[in-house]
C-alpha cells in the first residue's frame, strides 16, 4: 500500500490543502519499505486528489479537507482518514497498520 500525509514541518498538517509536502509511505506486509517527502503542485481545486492518484497512493491520511476533495479521492478509489489531530507521517501510518489510527471530526469546514 501507499500512504500519502500532508504535512509542514514534516508534521501532519490540520489542513490537506495548506501542506507545503506530502509524506508518501509505501508499505507492503505491515512493514514500511520507503518514506519521502514530495513538493505538490500549487494548490487549486481538484489538483492534489488527481496527483495523488498519478502517485498511486491508496490511503490519504488527513487532519481535514474539503468535501470536494474527499469526493474526487473516492472516483479514483483512494481511501481518505479525516479528523487525525497530530502526528509523525511514519507513525501515523503504523498506527493505521495496527487499526490503532484515532480519527474524529473532520477538521475543515468547507
Amino acid at each position: 500500500m501507499k500512504f500519502a500525509v500532508p504535512t509542514m514541518n514534516n508534521e501532519l498538517t490540520a489542513h490537506f490543502g495548506h501542506c507545503e509536502k506530502f509524506a508518501i509511505i509505501e508499505t507492503d506486509n505491515n512493514t514500511i519499505l520507503k518514506e519521502e517527502f514530495v513538493t505538490p503542485p500549487i494548490h487549486q481545486p481538484g489538483v492534489y486528489p488527481r496527483f495523488l492518484a498519478e502517485l498511486d497512493v491508496d490511503v490519504v491520511i488527513s487532519g481535514g479537507m474539503g468535501q470536494k476533495a474527499k469526493s474526487l479521492f473516492a472516483t479514483h478509489n483512494i481511501q481518505v482518514c479525516v479528523g487525525v489531530a497530530e502526528g509523525r507521517p511514519r507513525q501515523l501510518v503504523e498506527q493505521y497498520l495496527e487499526n490503532k489510527l484515532v480519527t474524529g471530526n473532520n477538521l475543515c469546514d468547507h
